[in-house]
C-alpha cells in the first residue's frame, strides 16, 4: 500500500509538478491528464517502444483510441509489464487489428433489438438504456469498441429523452439498465435528472447502473455523487473488477461509500485470457469482492466483437473456473458463468453438470467433491397446474402476469398447448407444405 502511494505521488508529480495529493484524487484532474498517446505513456512509465513496435501501435489507436487514468496507469507493473493484468486491460495490442471471420462489430445486436436510438429491448421485462459513450477509460476488451470515442454515438437530451418516452410507454418495462461508456461520467445534475425522469414512471421498479468507475477512477465516488444517488432508491450498481490487483485501497474507498449509501453492489467480470483465466485469481478476486460487499453477479465469456479474439478463452475453461468455486468457497462468491449469445439470443448460463440421472422417485447427483448421492422424491406431491385463471388458485398471491410464456417456460406452461418449437427453415416441415 505504501509503495503504491509513494508511485502515485511520483507519477502525479511527474504529470504537474505543482500537483498534490489533493489533485490525484481529484477526478476531473485525472481525466484532464488521462494519457491518450504512446509517447506520454513512455515519458511517465519510463518504457520505451522501439520503432515498430510503436508504428504498430499507433495503427492500433487509430482504430481503437487509447485512453488510461493516471489512477489506473499507476496499478501497472513495469517491471513484468507484458504479463500485468492492468496493462492488458488498458493498453493497445497489434493483436486488436486481427479480426477473425467470426467477429461482428456489433455481436449481440444491440442496435438491431432498438426501437429507439439508446434503448435495447430484449428481454420481456427490461431495457437497456445507453446514456452516455464516455468512458474513464477505454478497455481493450470493450464489447462496444464501435462506440467509445466515437462523436457520432453521444445521446443528447433529446435522444434521451425518447429513450425515456419509449419506457414510459411501455407498461412491461419493470427494470432499467444504464450503461454506455458510463454513466457515471455524466455530470450530478444530468445524471439526477436521468434517474429523475425514471423514478416518475410508476411501472419502473427499479433502476441498475453499469459502471467500471470504481476500478478505474475510485475518485470519481465523490460525496456529492453518493448524496445524489441516494435520492433515487430502489437503485442497484453493478461494476467491473476483472483483477485481485484492481481491488486497491481507493477502490475499496469507493466501494464503501457506495454500499454505507444502501446501495446493491454486484459485479460483472470478463474472462480473459492471459488476465484472468485462473481459478486461483479468480477465487481471490471474487472473495476480495465479497468483503466489500460487491456480490460477484455475472462471469461472462468474452463476447465475438472485432479485435477480441486474443483475449478469448474456451468455454470449458469458464466451466473449470466455475467447478473450482461451487463447494470451494461461499455460495454468494460464486457467480453465474454467461455466454451472451450473439446475434443477440441474450445471456445464457453454462455451468458445470451436478444431476447424473433421474427415476421416477429419485434423483441422482454428485457434489463438489465428487461423492454421488441420491434425492427421493415425494409419493404424494400433486403439481399445481395453471390454466391461467389465478380467481381459481388456491395458492395466494396477486400481481400475476398475464403476458404469455415463451422459450421453453411456454413448453411447460400448462395454459399453452404448444408442444414443440421449429425453427423457421426446418426442411422436414417445409416437405409437408411442399406435398
Amino acid at each position: 500500500m505504501v509503495s503504491l502511494l509513494i508511485k502515485q505521488v511520483g507519477l502525479a508529480k511527474k504529470i504537474d509538478p505543482g500537483a498534490a495529493v489533493r489533485q490525484w484524487n481529484d477526478w476531473k484532474w485525472q481525466m484532464r491528464h488521462a494519457v491518450r498517446d504512446i509517447p506520454s505513456f513512455e515519458e511517465l512509465t519510463g518504457v520505451h517502444f522501439n520503432r515498430e513496435e510503436r508504428r504498430e501501435l499507433e495503427k492500433t489507436i487509430e482504430h481503437f483510441p487509447l485512453n488510461i487514468t493516471p489512477y489506473y496507469l499507476s496499478l501497472i507493473d513495469t517491471a513484468d509489464m507484458k504479463n500485468d493484468p492492468v496493462y492488458k486491460q488498458c493498453f493497445p495490442s497489434p493483436e486488436e487489428l486481427n479480426v477473425e471471420k467470426c467477429d461482428m462489430v456489433d455481436p449481440l445486436a444491440e442496435e438491431e433489438d432498438s426501437p429507439v436510438p439508446g434503448i435495447t429491448h430484449r428481454y420481456p421485462d427490461r431495457v437497456l438504456f445507453l446514456v452516455s459513450n464516455v468512458c474513464a477509460m477505454y478497455c481493450r476488451h470493450c464489447t462496444r469498441k464501435r462506440k467509445v470515442g466515437n462523436v457520432d454515438y453521444i445521446p443528447d437530451r433529446e435522444t434521451i429523452l425518447k429513450g425515456i418516452d419509449y419506457i414510459r410507454d411501455n407498461p412491461s418495462i419493470r427494470d432499467v439498465l444504464l450503461s454506455g461508456g458510463d454513466p457515471l461520467m455524466l455530470p450530478d445534475d444530468y445524471l439526477d435528472w436521468i434517474l429523475s425522469e425514471l423514478d416518475n414512471i410508476p411501472h419502473v421498479e427499479v433502476v441498475r447502473i453499469g459502471t467500471r468507475v470504481p476500478v478505474v477512477l475510485p475518485c470519481r465516488i465523490t460525496d456529492d455523487l453518493v448524496e445524489m444517488l441516494k435520492g433515487h432508491h430502489p437503485l442497484w450498481i453493478n461494476t467491473h473488477f476483472n483483477h485481485p490487483k484492481e481491488v486497491t485501497p481507493a477502490s475499496r474507498e469507493a466501494l464503501r461509500k457506495l454500499a454505507d449509501a444502501g446501495i446493491p453492489l454486484g459485479n460483472q467480470c470478463v474472462l480473459l485470457a492471459g488476465v484472468n483465466d485462473c481459478p486461483q485469481i479468480m477465487k481471490k478476486l471474487f472473495q476480495k469482492l465479497v468483503q466489500n460487499r460487491v456480490r460477484p453477479y455475472y462471469m461472462f465469456q468474452c463476447d465475438l466483437s472485432e479485435g477480441l479474439s486474443h483475449f478469448r478463452t474456451s468455454v470449458s475453461k469458464g466451466i473449470e473456473i466455475i467447478e473450482n468455486l461451487v463447494g470451494h468457497t461461499s455460495g454468494f462468491a460464486v457467480p453465474t458463468y454467461v455466454v451472451d449469445a450473439p446475434g443477440g439470443g441474450g445471456k445464457i448460463p453454462v455451468m458445470p453438470n451436478y444431476l447424473i440421472s433421474s427415476a421416477t422417485n429419485k434423483v441422482v447427483m454428485r457434489n463438489y467433491e465428487g461423492v454421488i448421492t441420491t434425492y427421493t422424491e415425494p409419493d404424494a406431491y400433486k403439481a399445481a397446474k395453471c390454466d391461467g385463471n389465478c380467481q381459481a388458485c388456491h395458492l395466494q398471491h396477486d400481481d400475476v402476469s398475464s403476458e404469455n410464456e415463451v422459450g421453453i417456460a411456454r413448453l411447460l406452461s400448462d395454459r399453452d398447448e404448444t408442444i414443440s418449437i421449429i425453427p423457421s427453415n426446418n426442411r422436414r416441415i417445409g416437405r409437408r407444405y411442399d406435398a
